[in-house]
């Protein structure tokens, strides 16, 4: 055998055991997000999720330092996705009335893993404001903390362009798109998936009010 089908070997190998790690790792937050969505992070145990995925509680520290680390990339990866569809959506509307509307419109559009993430996120946020004395947990933990910030500072600097644009009344920009989110956060403290409140009906009752908040009025309330 040649050394070039050695080293071809070694990096198939190497390939399909990232693949593997990146699926099992995948299956572990999708486990957490469950857990922590309906049951609460405080009330999940380390040792259920490892249950639920197949492998012993060791094997998770593979993957995650800990719980709190996987709770960090779970809320890390919520705030990324947030922005991107934000970031989205406003950059495919020329008009910012039409952007809001459009924006607060997606922000129901949603799958039961999303809602899950989404209460987790409103639940466990503010550890992003504390520190963690191991290296990947304090890197996901800043990591979450700054996608927080630039979040809001995304919401304020498209609010303020509305307003220069007319679109909606002059305000302090970021003081509306906190309190636009904050009204929004509020549902996910107590909605869950499996309730017979389904999503349509909670978009059309909250889009308008988020959208009074801003001070569209309610004709402008309809997504074109």
């Amino acid at each position: 055998m040649s050394s070039n089908q050695v080293s071809n070997g070694r990096r198939t190998r190497s390939t399909r055991r990232s693949r593997d790690d990146g699926v099992r790792r995948a299956e572990i937050l999708d486990a957490a997000i469950e857990r922590f969505g309906r049951n609460g992070y405080e009330n999940t145990k380390w040792a259920d999720i490892a249950d639920d995925v197949g492998i012993g509680p060791t094997a998770l520290y593979h993957y995650f330092d800990s719980k709190q680390h996987c709770l960090y990339v779970i809320l890390d990866e919520a705030l990324g996705d947030l922005q991107e569809r934000f970031d989205a959506i406003t950059a495919a509307h020329a008009d910012p009335r039409q952007a809001l509307l459009a924006v607060c419109a997606d922000c129901f559009v949603l799958s039961e893993r999303e809602v899950l993430r989404n209460r987790v996120l409103v639940a466990e946020q503010s550890l992003l404001g504390g520190t963690s004395s191991s290296q990947r947990e304090e890197q996901a933990r800043v990591a979450g903390r700054h996608k927080t910030r630039a979040l809001e500072i995304a919401w304020a600097r498209f609010l303020a362009d509305a307003m220069r644009q007319g679109a909606i009344p002059e305000r302090d920009p970021r003081m509306l798109a906190r309190a636009i989110l904050g009204l929004y956060n509020s549902i996910w403290h107590w909605y869950r998936p499996d309730q017979t409140l389904l999503l349509p009906i909670l978009a059309k009752f909250f889009t308008a009010r988020m959208l009074a908040v801003a001070g569209v009025p309610p004709e402008g309330a309809s997504v074109q």
